[in-house]
């Protein structure tokens, strides 16, 4: 993909994460990364309202994933990082404070977003569209959420 078309379309520059996508080694984790200070900002929300915004950026990520891919007619471009976004957000709902956690969380999100363990290959391969973009790294965000929620109860 062009990064001037990436970055001066809106649908793009979205579902690029406003071009950390563009990354040339790992977009995927590049995408996680730069979804640390959204992240920081929401942490400041109580759990009800952390699911609400949530539950619209998923929303909008599907949307946005599908469009974009529609655009550049690549299903499922590498650069697309809107879906990692809610994967790592997912990750990281009612997760301890303090930079361990975030830390801990980004690792857990990544190896199950790169692993995709059962039904999440199956979910990535069956279905299509925006939902087939994001829903892989939703299943990949809950199991990281489980992980971290369960050495968190361990540890503390």
């Amino acid at each position: 993909a062009d990064p001037k078309q990436i970055l001066s379309h809106p649908v793009h520059l979205l579902a690029f994460g406003f071009g950390s996508g563009l990354s040339p080694i790992a977009p995927g984790t590049a995408g996680t990364l730069a979804t640390i200070p959204l992240y920081l900002l929401l942490s400041e929300l109580d759990s009800v309202r952390y699911g609400a915004v949530l539950l619209l950026l998923i929303a909008g990520s599907i949307y946005i994933a599908g469009r974009s891919a529609e655009l550049l007619r690549v299903h499922d471009h590498s650069g697309i990082v809107i879906d990692e976004v809610c994967g790592y957000l997912l990750t990281m709902m009612c997760a301890p404070a303090g930079w361990q956690w975030i830390a801990c969380g980004f690792v857990l999100f990544r190896i199950f977003d790169i692993l995709k363990p059962w039904p999440i290959t199956a979910m990535d391969k069956g279905i299509g569209g925006g939902l087939g973009i994001v829903v892989d790294d939703l299943m990949a965000g809950l199991y990281a959420l489980i992980c971290l929620q369960l050495i968190s109860w361990i540890t503390l």
